[in-house]
């Protein structure tokens, strides 16, 4: 049965209420109901519908990757906190950074490092990055939007070694074959890589705001000030912080897990991979199953550092607790994940992508094609606030569309993964979003709003880009 434009009501109320509630997890919980309820027609097997999407959700095997990787890396964070290698790093490097701007420049400094997979480079920067915010007194949001644009913008623009090369060529493949095109579909995404001008302008963007923009302390505090009280009133957690405060500063307790858990990566990633049958490290690294190398290597990065941590004589018992409570402070981007992937499901049995593709149509010219492509793509990527969701749902429907009018065809494959990182960087929604909100302590839709007046630049920029390039490319 399909609902057309009722396949947008789920996303409509969660984005509302969001607004209204400056809180996202009642909208979500709303939003379910609701798409199950308009699925099935019925109260008890509506709601019956809504625990099965999130049941599904849970067994998906991806899903619980992501979900296995975020908690134990929670835990890892906890083990270094308690241990005092974050204390320690901290006081280190805030020895030699002194300002805003050294902030940030060590932010973009970590890339090499952490390149691979958005969440595990939030992940891996996210707690030092919080310690030196509180230590300097730094505005949350902009250092928050400078740790977003510097993984999201940079991540879609690397042809190897990230765990979504794979799936970008996947989908691009996939559109190839079903067109009986005969073209290379790894070409194809490399020239998209230079049409993909949202992340191109944010990353100038992000850049310029780093070092070219001289450092307002005064405004910028004032911007953040109830923000960085947010802390300070979580009495619950009190005796934790104080504890935390207490301990000795030893910072080989966080530089020994932390590029550990880097080599490992590296190295299953390549392991991986070459089992797959590549014959070269880049290679490997593409067909490599990213979210599982990174589970497997938190993993073993979590047993050898326990170990390490009863050597240097840390106490059993709170190592173990302040594992359980750095894996507890992850459950709310969990609970968020979960609700978002199943609202997903819902909005899919409801003709989301049917609707989206029926309304659209081909009857475009070939110059307004990647433009109308990445307005949508961007819209519905808001909504849903999934690079990938987004790629899988206008990838197909691009390329009809750039081979029905004559577009060009990397020119649009480009739009395509330029609207999904548009709403993977500013969608409430979005799994970086909420993650980078969650570690830095901020409420979720103010972060969001934030973030979407910047991107709003970016996106006028690619708009007037991709209609210009449009005359000139074919």
């Amino acid at each position: 049965m399909e609902h057309t434009w009722l396949s947008l009501l789920p996303f409509i109320i969660v984005i509302s209420m969001s607004i209204w509630l400056k809180n996202i997890l009642p909208g979500l919980v709303l939003g379910l109901l609701v798409g199950s309820l308009l699925f099935k027609a019925h109260l008890l097997t509506g709601v019956y519908q809504t625990v099965s999407y999130i049941v599904t959700t849970l067994s998906a095997g991806n899903n619980i990757k992501i979900i296995g990787f975020l908690y134990l890396f929670g835990g890892l964070v906890g083990m270094m906190n308690i241990s005092g290698g974050i204390k320690g790093f901290s006081e280190w490097v805030g020895a030699k950074i002194h300002t805003e701007r050294g902030l940030l420049a060590l932010i973009w400094l970590t890339l090499p490092f952490t390149f691979m997979m958005p969440m595990f480079r939030i992940m891996m920067i996210g707690p030092i990055v919080k310690s030196l915010i509180k230590k300097m007194n730094l505005p949350k949001q902009k250092v928050g939007l400078t740790m977003d644009i510097s993984t999201e913008s940079v991540i879609v623009l690397l042809p190897v070694a990230t765990a979504f090369v794979g799936f970008m060529v996947s989908l691009v493949e996939g559109s190839i074959n079903k067109l009986h095109l005969g073209m290379s579909a790894y070409h194809v995404f490399l020239l998209s890589i230079l049409f993909n001008f949202f992340a191109i302008a944010m990353l100038v963007i992000g850049i310029v705001q780093t070092f070219w923009r001289p450092a307002k302390k005064n405004s910028l505090l004032k911007m953040d000030d109830k923000q960085l009280d947010d802390d300070g009133n979580e009495l619950h957690r009190q005796g934790i912080q104080r504890e935390l405060s207490l301990v000795k500063a030893q910072p080989w307790n966080l530089i020994v897990p932390v590029f550990l858990l880097l080599g490992l990566s590296l190295f299953l990633l390549w392991k991986d991979g070459t089992r797959k049958g590549a014959k070269t490290i880049f290679e490997a690294f593409s067909m490599a199953d990213a979210t599982f190398v990174m589970l497997l290597a938190v993993f073993i990065t979590l047993v050898i550092s326990f170990v390490f941590y009863i050597i240097r004589r840390q106490k059993l018992n709170e190592i173990l607790y302040h594992f359980f409570d750095g894996g507890n402070q992850m459950m709310e981007a969990i609970t968020l994940l979960v609700l978002i992937w199943s609202l997903t499901l819902s909005a899919e049995d409801l003709g989301f992508s049917k609707f989206i593709s029926s309304t659209l149509g081909s009857f475009l010219p070939a110059f307004l094609t990647p433009v109308t492509i990445f307005v949508l793509g961007s819209i519905i990527g808001y909504f849903i606030g999934s690079s990938w969701g987004t790629w899988g749902l206008f990838m197909p429907l691009g390329m009809s569309l750039a081979v029905s009018t004559g577009a060009s065809i990397p020119l649009t494959v480009g739009a395509v993964f330029a609207s999904g990182a548009f709403g993977a960087l500013t969608s409430p929604l979005g799994d970086t979003t909420i993650t980078t909100a969650s570690i830095l302590d901020m409420p979720l839709v103010d972060y969001a709003r934030f973030k979407l007046k910047v991107a709003v630049i970016g996106g006028i920029i690619a708009i007037v880009l991709y209609t210009g390039t449009a005359f000139f490319v074919s």
